[in-house]
């Protein structure tokens, strides 16, 4: 049985992540027509033979697949006016919020496309490594996705988060913020140890096992916030963590850091407990962050 061509696309944006997804396609042998702004930023590019074109709609014009990965929604929006889109499959790798995205889905659709959003979950020495364990999170037609996610996964691995096409700008921006309160736990902890004859070098593996085996507590969370049941196999309880939170604080100040990565979440603790169950674990929280009305 002869094995089917590689599918031939468009992309349009060639920064720095848009040039990495180019050159991967090209290295598998996928025909790609590439447009950007900026046309130098093609020229490296032409010379591994993509094809380029000299405006957004050409590039359009030329390939059902069409692959975005531009500076925003509103750079998308600039690029595609008064393009035709009857019969294109249109990827949006373009970083934008779970609102911007389904709007655009609804704004692809009525111009008769078939939209899939996605969010990277990886930066541009990640992409074509699948060792680097890069992929990117799509949403949006599962049609798309099924007829070209073999494409798709060729940059990097793929996970398919849902129909509704702002999903995967929510689960990215949800990952996102999960990484920056990690680094800011990170950071406090360094900034204890900064001017202590303590080695950060020999610090850091410590602190890496520790987030680590940490990290498994969001398995318990999520059930918790499933069942709705939080005090069911509670270890920590809030009281007792409630409790040791003042040696946080006091060793911040003896060590002369600032308390400010800390206290919020501490605040929250103590709201909660003042609320609810002191058997609880820390899901409450969840819900205190929660306002009234998205």
């Amino acid at each position: 049985m002869t094995a089917n061509p590689p599918t031939s696309l468009s992309l349009l944006g060639l920064g720095a992540m848009g040039s990495a997804l180019a050159r991967t396609w090209l290295a598998a042998g996928h025909p790609l027509t590439v447009w950007n702004r900026t046309p130098a930023r093609a020229d490296s590019l032409a010379a591994l033979g993509a094809k380029t074109s000299d405006t957004a709609a050409g590039a359009v014009a030329a390939n059902t697949l069409v692959v975005l990965c531009l500076l925003d929604d509103d750079s998308v929006g600039a690029a595609l006016d008064g393009v035709d889109l009857t019969g294109r499959d249109l990827v949006n790798l373009t970083t934008t919020t779970p609102a911007q995205a389904r709007a655009r889905a609804a704004w692809a659709e009525e111009r008769g496309a078939r939209y899939l959003d996605g969010g990277i979950m990886a930066v541009p020495p990640m992409i074509g490594v699948p060792e680097a364990g890069g992929y990117v999170l799509y949403s949006g037609s599962a049609e798309l996705f099924a007829a070209h996610g073999a494409t798709l996964a060729v940059p990097a691995g793929t996970t398919y988060v849902g129909a509704d096409a702002g999903f995967a700008a929510l689960h990215d921006v949800a990952l996102l913020s999960a990484m920056y309160g990690m680094f800011a736990g990170a950071a406090h902890a360094f900034a204890l140890i900064r001017r202590e004859a303590v080695d950060p070098v020999a610090f850091a593996p410590l602190l890496a096992d520790w987030l680590t085996a940490m990290s498994g507590s969001v398995h318990g969370t999520a059930a918790r916030l499933r069942s709705g049941e939080y005090t069911g196999g509670v270890v920590s309880p809030l009281a007792m963590q409630v409790a040791g939170t003042p040696t946080f604080l006091a060793t911040a100040e003896e060590q002369g850091v600032s308390p400010e990565l800390l206290a919020p979440y501490f605040g929250l603790m103590r709201r909660r407990l003042a609320e609810g169950s002191g058997e609880e674990d820390l899901t409450g929280v969840v819900d205190l962050l929660l306002r009234e009305s998205p």
